[in-house]
């Protein structure tokens, strides 16, 4: 009588592990380094806190607001289609990581047209009206848009995951028992939230 005991699932289980370890480890590559970008920041706008400050004036308010509202409703959403995957209803968590997708077209779409306006005010570094800035105000605008040009393509790398996500719930390859995939781009998509929620007053809010 062959008495070996097997373990369910348990190839499973160390590959759902290995995953997230990897993905945190993954997740702690990037917050350190959007972190030093974060102590860039600090140590420039230190030393040059007022032309900071009036540079701060030009960008547009309530466009940060509305997208700061759109990446934390997202985060809900796919926190939301985790725990409906978990409970077996695959079509609630496709539907809500549609509007997490959404959501993200949303950020992009407002991120875009705030561009467009800094560039139709020569912003951009490199064009004739950035070259004759103060130095501390050009030193925040490179800043603006390195930092916030990163973090849009990290929305865009999220987004994407998500996508890869609904296509193996509806090929059956991420179900309510193979469930990390899903997690994993939960977790990527909460770091791209915090990181705005860091940007978002760093550079609206100084005054």
């Amino acid at each position: 009588m062959d008495h070996t005991f097997h373990l369910p699932n348990s190839g499973h289980n160390f590959d759902a592990k290995a995953s997230k370890m990897g993905m945190w480890l993954f997740l702690y590559t990037e917050l350190l380094l959007f972190g030093g970008l974060f102590l860039v920041y600090m140590v420039y706008r230190e030393l040059n806190s007022e032309a900071f400050l009036l540079a701060s004036f030009k960008l547009n308010v309530w466009m940060g607001t509305f997208n700061t509202v759109l990446l934390i409703t997202s985060s809900m959403t796919i926190a939301m289609s985790i725990t409906a995957l978990q409970k077996g209803n695959k079509i609630l968590s496709i539907r809500l990581m549609w509007i997490t997708i959404l959501a993200a077209l949303g950020f992009l779409i407002v991120k875009y047209f705030e561009w467009g306006a800094k560039f139709d005010h020569g912003l951009f570094p490199g064009m004739d009206h950035y070259q004759q800035l103060p130095t501390g105000e050009r030193l925040y605008f490179y800043l603006y848009f390195f930092m916030t040009g990163l973090h849009g393509l990290h929305v865009i790398v999220g987004a994407v995951f998500i996508m890869f996500v609904i296509r193996g719930v509806k090929k059956g390859s991420v179900t309510p028992e193979r469930y990390s995939l899903s997690e994993n781009a939960g977790l990527y998509w909460h770091l791209v939230d915090l990181i705005w929620i860091y940007l978002f007053p760093l550079f609206y809010l100084i005054h």
